[in-house]
């Protein structure tokens, strides 16, 4: 056997002539393919054309998976369209070099293949996979507001078809074992152990390597392309507009002018994602990504370890949050005044574990981890303690009092609340340095934000152990200060409150929620008050109010439906009425939107976003827009109500709102915080 060593790759040839390719790049957990990695790897496949192999396997050293794409932080590199052709050119010419070699190829695939990671096992003539729970094939690049730049665009339909690579490409979802093995994605499944031994098999065999099916095959013809391309972008139109996020339609205009066919395919794939990495909404993506990614980074290894949580309050937060845990591995313990208050939380947890657990012995261990405990009597034992009762402070201070002397030392005490000071809480508390806040948004299994809040006299150590917590929850932890309603119900109070200052105008509330959604909101602010509840949504903003010292909004709109027990989402009716989940609502009902609306909802949103940041209720700008967007939606494309705000100008900002004062009152006066983004005094 000879060996060949790169810094990221090793190539070595054995005994039957087979040629293994195998990344490996150095201080990751995970490969990407960066621009040293494709470098390495053209020098490698020019060996391979000199002195060609029996076959070739392409495969990872890695855990974790095959390759996760390529090093999305070069992108931040990109000027402009000239230095992103160059650098996808570049790619693009490797993986062609791959395709191309006198010698048959296979990708050997376990974990993942995502993005650049996908479009290099496309580029082997061959690919196989381990087909368990982990395996996910996708192409999620226009998550970022690009398209696949390494070919992807073209070899996706020949070998998966029109339709199925549309899927792939328009929603940036990836594909688990048996839908992969059903598209044509991967030509067997194999198990870990059994993984080089198939792909062995396989490249020795040199069976016709998989093209799409026929039917496919003929959706790409000329005549047929511009009836699918119309269909697609009426698929596309419904949930992505194109000013917001163009790279879909992109997408779709490459194979509608090529079919996926020949060296102008490649090219125009080339030159389109270089302009797409150019625009705001490619930059502000990118951006959102390495929020993400700073977010994951941000939990180490707890000082204590959990492997037992214990929930107390077994409503909607409480139950899923329980529910959550147990999917994540840890022993769960729920907690509520008698059996029948946790039996529709255990309900919905198995309809959860049903949806995301496949195989049945596993399931069953999932469902066996979380068990209902009315006497509590799992407090002792538990690592984490959550109390996720109702937003009454002495009702959770009293709950303290019985908790805190059953808990063991250094177990960890976290509060789900969503809006009252942890300084309140932990005033009668034997140790307050171990209450956290853990404030878990809804839906938990779909929210992937948990706000992690200190007070002054929190212990480092409990901020450790929660922010790790939440890491293993498969959650973005963002640390807050305590203040009310700490970060994101902080700014998403003013929000609310200002489409109920309309409504009170007369303005139509579907006009209300469609100004949100098309400026970029995942849903109105109305529709959201009515699926958060009514009575949640006055609650908490009271609470918030008087913390602030600010006057309680008036709105007696609200004020009627809380009276008539009209409460939103959950009792059928609120602002709207709802049927089988889903608002009813009257487009044609009321006045139309003014022409200031969008500015009255986002800017007051910006401006609470100034405060926080004034009040370092988070560290840094970076992490106010990470937690608005991963804790609200807020339009993903825009950066952050922060970036926006960067993009827009302060100074414009500030005058706008001090017009917006001057017409609807004192709620619209900018922040002194202003100041230090716009270099002078806010008015």
């Amino acid at each position: 056997m000879t060996t060949e060593t790169a810094r990221n790759w090793s190539l070595e040839k054995d005994a039957d002539g087979l040629a293994w390719l195998t990344l490996d790049k150095p201080g990751t957990s995970a490969n990407v393919l960066s621009g040293s990695v494709l470098v390495e790897l053209d020098g490698l496949l020019a060996t391979l054309e000199k002195e060609p192999p029996r076959a070739l396997v392409v495969i990872s050293a890695k855990k974790s998976g095959f390759v996760a794409g390529a090093d999305i932080r070069e992108f931040t590199g990109i000027t402009d369209a000239d230095s992103g052709y160059g650098l996808i050119h570049r790619g693009q010419q490797v993986m062609s070099r791959l395709a191309a070699l006198p010698c048959p190829s296979v990708a050997a695939i376990h974990g993942f293949a995502l993005g650049g990671g996908l479009e290099l096992a496309l580029a082997c003539r061959y690919r196989v996979a381990v087909g368990d729970e982990r395996l996910s094939l996708g192409l999620p690049e226009v998550q970022l507001g690009i398209h696949p730049g390494f070919g992807g665009t073209v070899r996706s339909v020949q070998v998966a078809g029109v339709r199925a690579a549309m899927e792939l490409m328009l929603t940036g979802k990836p594909v688990r074992a048996d839908k992969a093995l059903r598209l044509g994605l991967v030509d067997a499944l194999t198990t870990e152990a059994q993984l080089r031994a198939t792909a062995r098999a396989l490249v020795l065999r040199g069976p016709p390597p998989r093209r799409a099916p026929l039917m496919e095959r003929l959706l790409s013809a000329a005549p047929l392309r511009p009836l699918v391309r119309r269909s697609l972008i009426a698929q596309v139109a419904r949930k992505a507009p194109a000013d917001h996020y163009p790279a879909p339609y992109a997408i779709i205009d490459l194979w509608a002018r090529y079919g996926a066919r020949g060296p102008a395919a490649y090219e125009a794939e080339a030159r389109s994602i270089a302009h797409l990495f150019t625009t705001p909404t490619s930059r502000n993506l990118v951006r959102v990504f390495l929020l993400q990614d700073r977010l994951k980074s941000g939990g180490g290894k707890s000082p204590v370890e959990i492997r037992h949580v214990h929930v107390v309050g077994a409503g909607v937060m409480g139950g899923d949050i329980a529910a959550w845990s147990a999917l994540r591995g840890f022993t769960v313990t729920l907690q509520d005044r008698a059996s029948e208050l946790i039996e529709p939380a255990l309900r919905r947890a198995a309809e959860l574990f049903d949806r995301r657990v496949r195989d049945p012995a596993k399931r069953a261990a999932t469902r066996e981890r979380l068990r209902a405990d009315v006497a509590g009597d799992g407090v002792p034992q538990a690592d984490v303690v959550i109390e996720a009762i109702f937003e009454n402070l002495d009702a959770k201070r009293e709950l303290y009092a019985r908790l805190e002397p059953r808990m063991k030392p250094g177990a960890l005490l976290a509060t789900n609340t969503s809006s009252i000071m942890l300084e309140p809480l932990a005033d009668r508390l034997a140790n307050p340095r171990r209450l956290v806040g853990l404030h878990f948004f809804n839906p938990v299994a779909q929210m992937p934000l948990i706000e992690v809040v200190h007070a002054e006299r929190t212990d480092p150590a409990a901020v450790e152990t929660a922010t790790a917590f939440a890491r293993r929850l498969d959650k973005l932890p963002v640390p807050c200060r305590s203040a009310p309603g700490f970060m994101v119900n902080r700014v998403l109070t003013p929000y609310l409150n200002e489409a109920m200052y309309a409504a009170e105008e007369g303005v139509a509330l579907p006009a209300i929620d469609r100004t949100a959604v098309r400026f970029g909101m995942p849903m109105g602010p109305i529709e959201l008050a009515d699926v958060v509840g009514l009575d949640v949504a006055s609650h908490v903003g009271e609470i918030i109010a008087r913390e602030l010292g600010r006057p309680v909004p008036a709105l007696p709109r609200l004020a009627a439906l809380l009276a008539a027990k009209k409460l939103g989402k959950k009792s059928g009716a609120g602002f709207y009425v709802w049927q089988d989940g889903k608002a009813v609502k009257d487009a044609a009902a009321g006045a139309p939107a003014p022409e200031d609306l969008i500015d009255r909802l986002i800017l007051v949103l910006v401006n609470e976003c100034v405060a926080c940041l004034r009040e370092r209720v988070v560290e840094d700008a970076d992490l106010a827009d990470a937690a608005v967007i991963f804790g609200t939606g807020f339009a993903p494309f825009r950066g952050g109500p922060l970036a926006y705000a960067r993009a827009r100008g302060p100074a414009a900002i500030v005058a706008r709102l001090t017009e917006l004062a001057a017409r609807h009152g004192p709620r619209f006066t900018p922040d002194a915080g202003w100041a230090q983004l716009t270099g002078e005094r806010a008015a």
